[in-house]
């Protein structure tokens, strides 16, 4: 299941006319992302649950050839957890594999899943103790969670917003809540396991623009590309693309830098400009 249904507030204004889950991340949504990296798993299904700007993920689904992709609507924000178990009949039974839509992360899913056997298994980027959302035993269970510590703490980390969700704990899901502080906290302090996959490899939160536009130049030099530009963008003759990213029938007129930019499908710049998304 992908969570998709936020408001996606930390990222306005771009999220005042698009949901945050199908912002553009060069040459595609960042929903699409996350679902070309757990098809590549050998996932078929994937529930997303949607509230706000609900018939844009419908519309995305429904143009979605590759994967069972079923859209759970929340007509009113239920939460984290809430949101998964309204989701239930769509969900079926069993384990179940959680992932935040604003988080692009090259995680191994046949390896985080292959890994999870307590009540659930948390991706975690490793940092030093007291550092980040998490803290682990030398074991590798995790004994802090936010701010609360469960005990003693060999290693810190950040969690990624991307874990493994057992049934047991799918079992105790509130109708509407959240999470960490509805059942992870709770569980931990009851002495269930949860359990952290260790993840060093590149991700990003593209929660905030700063994040979203840092995203945009990552997935460029992952690619080895000073700049990308859709079909049918428009670039002026005096303008010099310089690590921008520039979307499907965008037009970028002006003379001098585009210079890590990113410019929407459709959208219009004008040069020189920097450090900037135009939607």
């Amino acid at each position: 299941m992908v969570l998709a249904a936020g408001l996606g507030t930390r990222l306005r204004p771009l999220t005042e006319d698009c949901a945050k889950a199908l912002v553009p991340v060069g040459d595609r949504p960042a929903l699409a992302h996350v679902l070309g990296r757990l098809r590549a798993a050998g996932i078929s299904r994937v529930v997303v649950n949607a509230h706000h700007h609900v018939d844009q993920l419908r519309a995305f689904a429904e143009g979605q050839a590759e994967v069972d992709l079923a859209l759970s609507q929340e007509t009113e924000l239920l939460g984290t957890a809430g949101g998964i178990a309204h989701a239930a009949g769509l969900l079926g039974e069993g384990n179940l594999l959680l992932w935040n839509a604003d988080i692009l992360a090259d995680v191994d899913v046949h390896a985080l899943l292959g890994a999870h056997r307590d009540e659930a298994t948390l991706v975690v980027q490793p940092l030093e103790p007291g550092q980040g959302s998490v803290g682990l035993d030398e074991a590798g269970r995790v004994v802090r969670l936010r701010k609360e510590s469960f005990a003693a703490e060999a290693r810190g980390g950040q969690f990624l917003g991307i874990h493994v969700l057992g049934q047991a704990l799918r079992a105790r899901l509130p109708a509407r809540g959240g999470l960490i502080e509805d059942v992870y906290l709770p569980a931990l302090g009851r002495g269930d396991v949860l359990r952290a996959h260790v993840f060093e490899g590149p991700w990003h939160d593209i929660g905030t623009v700063d994040s979203y536009l840092d995203a945009n130049l990552a997935w460029l030099a992952a690619r080895g590309l000073e700049h990308w530009t859709g079909p049918g963008a428009r670039v002026a003759g005096g303008v010099v693309l310089d690590r921008a990213v520039v979307g499907e029938g965008a037009a970028v007129t002006g003379s001098g830098a585009l210079r890590r930019c990113v410019v929407w499908p459709g959208a219009n710049a004008v040069a020189p400009l920097e450090d900037r998304v135009t939607a």
